[in-house]
């Protein structure tokens, strides 16, 4: 339980910031949800799991309806994931997550914010192996099972850390691949998913002085503008 709590603190740094720039990046994770899956979140875990985000943020069912409609259509652009990997200040590992519908105009501003604060971007996986990519599911106790019992079942789906709280909720962390069978597990042993999402969890931890972290914290934050920018890592140690 040790080790879970560490994830649980705050290893990503993301900050959604205001609301509309929440739901368009929702938005286009349910575009690229649809455009591999289908509209039906019934036959597609990832968009179901993706309108389970979107509520958690209080995204509007009508705009949810709405993405999912307009990602159907003729005029949707074509959004890509793509990572991109590099040194900020004080040689701390940054792994910036986009969807974007332009990669030349997405890796020019990454880069540019990159060298603003003195770090440099490397090549695609040059520090892949610095953060292991999980899967992250949060669920509500239930009175009739046993924490014990459900983290022994889900250990053969894949689960490898768990962090039961006071507040009624435990939080799952299992391998990246192993998503969909632990979705499926759940809900088909009707369990309240409150959230479920991919994180990265660094490797090694680097420690920064105060002064050193607000820098990082800052680019953190210049790149999180960006809205063609889901989400950002860093190996920083936070506390």
């Amino acid at each position: 339980m040790g080790r879970a709590f560490e994830y649980r603190k705050a290893t990503k740094l993301k900050r959604w910031g205001n609301m509309a720039r929440v739901f368009t990046r929702v938005g286009k994770q349910i575009a690229i949800a649809v455009k591999a899956g289908g509209p039906d979140p019934e036959n597609n875990p990832h968009l179901r799991a993706i309108i389970a985000t979107a509520k958690r943020e209080n995204m509007p069912k009508d705009n949810i309806d709405r993405a999912i409609k307009n990602a159907m259509g003729k005029d949707q652009k074509d959004y890509k994931e793509m990572v991109y990997e590099g040194y900020g200040p004080f040689g701390i590992a940054v792994l910036v997550e986009t969807a974007t519908d332009n990669t030349t105009r997405t890796v020019a501003n990454v880069r540019s914010i990159f060298t603003k604060f003195g770090g440099s971007l490397g090549t695609s996986g040059s520090l892949d192996f610095m953060f292991s990519h999980k899967s992250v599911f949060t669920i509500i106790r239930k009175d009739d099972v046993a924490v014990e019992d459900l983290i022994l079942e889900l250990i053969d789906y894949g689960v490898e850390e768990d962090y039961d709280d006071e507040d009624g909720e435990i939080t799952l962390y299992a391998e990246f691949q192993s998503f969909n069978a632990i979705q499926k597990y759940l809900e088909e042993h009707d369990f309240d998913i409150k959230s479920s999402e991919f994180t990265r969890i660094p490797t090694d931890e680097k420690e920064l002085n105060e002064e050193q972290r607000a820098t990082i914290e800052k680019m953190v934050e210049k790149l999180e503008d960006d809205e063609d920018i889901q989400a950002v890592y860093t190996n920083m140690k936070t506390s």
